[in-house]
């Protein structure tokens, strides 16, 4: 893995950020976390981001490494995936993402998109960090209208984040994509489950489990 030297003089944090410290490559990074997508995905999910701009960060990608193309199965759009140095990045997203929550937190502003992807990580670390340890086998799973179902599963103590449902989840959320996070990101002293816009389907005994893991009361 080679990248042309920004920094002049000898840092392997240089380094790294050689390769994926320009704008938009560790929000490609994160949008990969999750299974490969194709261009159109990546373009839909990273807002603001022009055609070409999304073309020289995959390149760059590619090159050092971090991304490989999959040729289609049928169609023209090939595909991108992380390789194990992406995949080795994930623990790095987490804590960006953590680091965001604790000291740059900020309810998503009027007519800014909110992707699904940035969304569920953000749940992810934040159950990580704030909630309690959940019992293996705990499948949590979001719906968003006109957007991929997303599936929280506890394993040996952990959450992992998958894109897709889950029949047999505890619970199941829906909730527009802007809803959710600005539900996650508000005070924890404001925060009631259910509400008008997220909606918990379950038991009532698990309803309670999910609204306490997010250190939200019942709604009224």
């Amino acid at each position: 893995m080679e990248a042309e030297h920004i920094y002049r003089h000898f840092c392997m944090t240089a380094r790294a950020l050689e390769v994926v410290g320009e704008r938009w490559s560790l929000l490609i990074v994160r949008d990969l976390l999750l299974g490969p997508r194709r261009f159109t995905d990546l373009m839909r999910s990273l807002a603001e981001i022009t055609p070409s701009r999304l073309t020289s960060r995959l390149r760059r990608l590619e090159a050092a490494g971090v991304i490989v193309r999959e040729p289609p199965e049928r169609g023209r759009e090939v595909w991108y995936r992380l390789t194990d140095a992406g995949l080795a990045l994930g623990p790095t997203i987490d804590a960006l993402t953590l680091w965001g929550i604790e000291h740059a937190r900020q309810q998503p502003v009027e007519d800014e998109p909110v992707p699904s992807e940035s969304a569920m990580i953000g749940t992810k670390v934040w159950l990580s960090r704030f909630g309690p340890p959940p019992p293996d086998g705990l499948i949590w799973v979001w719906r968003f209208p006109g957007d991929d179902d997303f599936t929280l599963r506890a394993e040996n103590g952990t959450w992992e984040l998958s894109r897709g449902g889950d029949e047999g989840a505890a619970v199941a959320v829906d909730a527009t994509r802007r809803a959710w996070a600005t539900f996650l990101t508000s005070p924890r002293e404001r925060r009631r489950l259910p509400t008008g816009e997220i909606g918990l389907e379950g038991s009532k005994r698990e309803v309670r489990r999910f609204a306490k893991a997010f250190a939200a009361k019942p709604a009224v």
